[in-house]
C-alpha cells in the first residue's frame, strides 16, 4: 500500500507542536472544505487533511506513525510495517471494520475499533451467529444537523468451506438528524454471514456497528450541542460597535457587536448550534481583537494620538 506522509500533507515539520498542527489543519480545512470550495478534487484533499490531523493530533497514534515513518517511508508506493510491529494503542491492523473515506494506509494501522466476535446462538443450539463488524464513519457537522445518508464500503470475512475470504460489500445507511460524536449505530444483519450447524437450516448474520466521528470543522469548535466560533475584530470595531455577517452551519446571519466590547466576550446566537434528539444548541461567538500586522506612518501617528488622548489603564488594579 502507499505510505502517507501526514506531515507533508499538513505542511508542518516533523517536530511541530500540537498548536502548529491544529493551526495548519484549520487553514487547509478552510481552504478545501466542501462547503467552501466547490472545485473538483477539493473534497478529496479535505479528506486527506482530515486523515492526517486524525493521526497527528493524538500522541499515541503520532508516536506509532513516527516509528513507521522512520522505518520505511522511502518505499512509499509499496509500504509494509516493520517486521513484528504491533501498535501499542487500541487501534491498528486486524480491526474488523474500516474508517469510511480514509485511505487503506489509515485503515490498516490507525482505524479505531475492536475486533468483531462470533458466538453460538442461545435460542437454538445449532445456530452460529456471524461475526459482528465495526467501522468508523466520519460525519460533517452540517450532516449531523440535517441528517444524511452514507454510501459505505467495507470488507466482510466469508468462509467458503475451505478458507476465509474478504468480500467487499456496499451499503447505504441513514445517519439520523442529531447524531453526536461517539454514538454507535447498529445495522442488524449486515455483518459476516453465520454458519449452519449440521442438519440445521438456520443461520444468523452478524451485525455492523457504526462508530460516529464528527469531522473537525475549520471554523467551529464543539461544546456539547453548542458551537463555538472565534470572531476576529479590529480595535475600532470593538470600540465603536458594528454589525457583521457571521457564518453558521446553514448560512450567514447578522450579529450586532455592541460598543466597547472586549476580547473574550461571548455573544450567543440562539438555535444555530447542533441538534440533539431532544434540543437545539446555540452558536457562541467569542470576540477576539486583532491588531493590524503592520502600520503606516499615518496609522502610527493616529495610534500615538489616541494614546495621548485616552487615559484608560487596563493594569490600574495591579498592586504596586
Amino acid at each position: 500500500m502507499e505510505f502517507k506522509d501526514y506531515y507533508q500533507i499538513l505542511g508542518v515539520d516533523e517536530n511541530a507542536e500540537l498548536t502548529e498542527i491544529k493551526k495548519a489543519y484549520r487553514r487547509l480545512a478552510l481552504k478545501f472544505h466542501p462547503d467552501m470550495n466547490p472545485d473538483e478534487g477539493a473534497e478529496e484533499k479535505f479528506k486527506q487533511v482530515a486523515e492526517a490531523y486524525e493521526v497527528l493530533k493524538d500522541d499515541t497514534k503520532r508516536a506509532e506513525y513516527d516509528e513507521m515513518k522512520r522505518y520505511g517511508s522511502s518505499s512509499s508506493k509499496n509500504f509494509e510495517a516493520p517486521p513484528g510491529w504491533q501498535p501499542s494503542g487500541d487501534f491498528g491492523a486486524g480491526n474488523s471494520g474500516s474508517s469510511a473515506n480514509y485511505s487503506d494506509f489509515f485503515n490498516s494501522f490507525f482505524a479505531d475499533g475492536q475486533k468483531g466476535f462470533s458466538h453460538a446462538g442461545q435460542q437454538e443450539p445449532d445456530l452460529f451467529k456471524g461475526q459482528d463488524l465495526e467501522m468508523e464513519v466520519p460525519v460533517f457537522l452540517e450532516e449531523s444537523v440535517s441528517g444524511t445518508t452514507k454510501n459505505l464500503e467495507y470488507l466482510v470475512p466469508e468462509f467458503d468451506g475451505r478458507q476465509t475470504q474478504q468480500i467487499k460489500k456496499s451499503l447505504i445507511v441513514k445517519i439520523p438528524q442529531g447524531i453526536s460524536d461517539g454514538e454507535r449505530i447498529r445495522v442488524k444483519g449486515q455483518g459476516a454471514p453465520g454458519q449452519k450447524a449440521v442438519n440445521s437450516k438456520n443461520t444468523l448474520n452478524g451485525d455492523l456497528f457504526l462508530h460516529i466521528r464528527l469531522v473537525p470543522h475549520p471554523l467551529f469548535d464543539v461544546q456539547g450541542i453548542n458551537l463555538l466560533l472565534t470572531l476576529p475584530l479590529t480595535p475600532w470595531e470593538a470600540a465603536l460597535g458594528t454589525k457583521l455577517e457571521v457564518p453558521t452551519l446553514d448560512g450567514k446571519v447578522n450579529l450586532n457587536i455592541p460598543p466597547n466590547s472586549c476580547s473574550g466576550k461571548k455573544l450567543r446566537i440562539k438555535g444555530k448550534g447542533l441538534k440533539s434528539k431532544t434540543s437545539q444548541g446555540d452558536l457562541l461567538t467569542i470576540l477576539k481583537i486583532d491588531i493590524p500586522p503592520s502600520t503606516t506612518s499615518e496609522t502610527k501617528r493616529l495610534w500615538k494620538q489616541l494614546s495621548e488622548i485616552e487615559q484608560y489603564n487596563p493594569r490600574a488594579d495591579w498592586s504596586n
